[in-house]
């Protein structure tokens, strides 16, 4: 068993890099993405206004535009960008571009530069400040001199990690062609090398950066940092109310089988199952919210939450909690009640039972100690996967109250197409569902008699 869940837990890694992969992939060729966000916003921005000289389709310049590709990967192949977003190949970052002309001054070190007259750069190092003059001194070599006064560093470039590299006319005809999908003959006549300055880091998964959303501005992790608590919040209360009725009820519906009791409460958990969540939302909100008054229209907390007596918060919190509470347990009663109801039945019906009380055994003792561990197995097999549902939260009711979850930003992420907020919210809810699974099991092991840790 021990050998089990090791390699069980083993699995989980290799899954994850298959299915962030896989989406990953889909997400890069399907139509829109971060790029194509920010074009738009900037050509709504630039509608009945006049745009300068410099700037490209959508409102904005070329270097706006390869600022954004280098931020979402999309300057690099797709399977660098892959690796970068896990954070096993290094980001260049701080980027800053100069191209090649005389700038005039004596030669680096009086060494011989390259014929063609475009031979010098002189660049500011982005969130640096200090200025740089760097000599072409062949295709690809360069040589470089940091000429802000105040810095006395003998090797300024290994103190302070810029590295340099030249990007040639060719390269960048080949990332418009790339950028716009057409021919390289068809791109800008205009262009002239250029001198690059970066530094190298690792940023993606393994260091804890999920990347900047498009969509809201905001780092990928601060946003699901924000949005779990809420997440919790309903999920933790959703179980406990589903599993803490659904349980004692399936037992009763069993013990009084095809009674006025078992037959009322199986037309009403049907009719609960049978209502959508987020329509009885809509109805509420409409009867209860803005007609009846009696419960707010939307959020978790009033605008003045964080101004109220501790008591006050509390209510203030139950007073929100109701309606959006109703809709996330309405559907979860009828599953789980009937499947109780229906395995322990099933085991009062076998020889074990009846021979217990033959034997002299109370009912009641039948039930519990011997049908009741064995009817809940099929139930235990599932119960990993609460906590799926416990962060995952519901799309659509927390649409309807406008409660700021976990599923609403997974929503928002995809009606947005926000690649980053996607791929965030997608590996924490595969890593939850693949230790769900492996919980189903350690529970399942804990509880069937059959199954041994030996």
């Amino acid at each position: 068993m021990r050998d089990y869940f090791i390699r069980r837990f083993l699995l989980i890694p290799p899954t994850l890099l298959g299915v962030t992969l896989i989406v990953f992939f889909i997400t890069r060729f399907v139509p829109g993405g971060p790029i194509e966000h920010y074009l738009e916003e900037a050509q709504k921005a630039s509608e009945g206004g006049s745009s300068s000289g410099g700037q490209m389709s959508g409102g904005m310049s070329e270097e706006q535009i390869e600022k954004l590709e280098e931020e979402y990967g999309y300057d690099k192949p797709i399977l660098i960008s892959y690796l970068q977003w896990l954070g096993l190949w290094p980001r260049e970052r701080s980027i800053s571009k100069a191209e090649f002309r005389d700038v005039g001054g004596d030669k680096i070190g009086g060494g011989n530069l390259i014929t063609d007259p475009k031979n010098q750069s002189l660049l500011v190092l982005s969130n640096d400040g200090r200025q740089v003059r760097v000599d072409r001194t062949s295709k690809e070599g360069i040589e470089t001199k940091l000429v802000t006064p105040e810095m006395k560093i003998a090797d300024w470039k290994n103190e302070t990690q810029w590295q340099f590299r030249i990007e040639t006319v060719e390269d960048r005809k080949a990332r418009w062609a790339r950028r716009y999908d057409r021919n390289i003959e068809e791109a800008p006549q205009n262009y002239d090398d250029r001198v690059v300055a970066y530094k190298k880091k690792f940023s993606g998964l393994l260091q804890g950066q999920l990347g900047k959303s498009a969509n809201f501005g905001d780092p990928v992790w601060l946003l699901i940092k924000d949005r779990i608590p809420i997440a919790l919040y309903f999920g933790i209360l959703t179980a406990l109310i589903t599993y803490g009725i659904s349980l004692p009820l399936g037992i009763l519906k069993a013990i009084k089988h095809r009674t006025f009791i078992d037959n009322l409460s199986s037309v009403l958990i049907f009719v609960g199952y049978a209502i959508p969540g987020f329509a009885l939302g809509a109805v509420m909100l409409i009867y209860l919210g803005a007609r009846g008054g009696y419960f707010p229209l939307f959020g978790l907390t009033s605008p003045d939450f964080s101004e109220m007596s501790l008591p006050d918060k509390i209510f203030d919190l139950t007073h929100h909690t109701i309606l959006p509470l109703s809709c996330y347990v309405i559907g979860g009663f009828a599953w789980l009640t009937m499947m109780m109801k229906n395995n322990l039945m099933e085991n009062l019906a076998t020889d074990y039972v009846r021979t217990a009380v033959a034997k002299g055994v109370h009912f009641r003792a039948a039930v519990f100690k011997h049908a009741f561990r064995n009817s809940i197995i099929p139930i235990a097999s599932t119960m990993g996967q609460l906590i799926t549902i416990i962060v995952g939260g519901s799309i659509l009711v927390e649409s309807v109250f406008d409660i700021q979850g976990f599923g609403l930003l997974q929503y928002q992420a995809l009606l947005g197409r926000d690649q980053t907020v996607i791929m965030g919210t997608l590996t924490i809810a595969a890593t939850l569902l693949l230790i769900g699974n492996i919980l189903s099991d350690i529970i399942v092991a804990l509880i069937d008699p059959r199954v041994k840790f030996k």
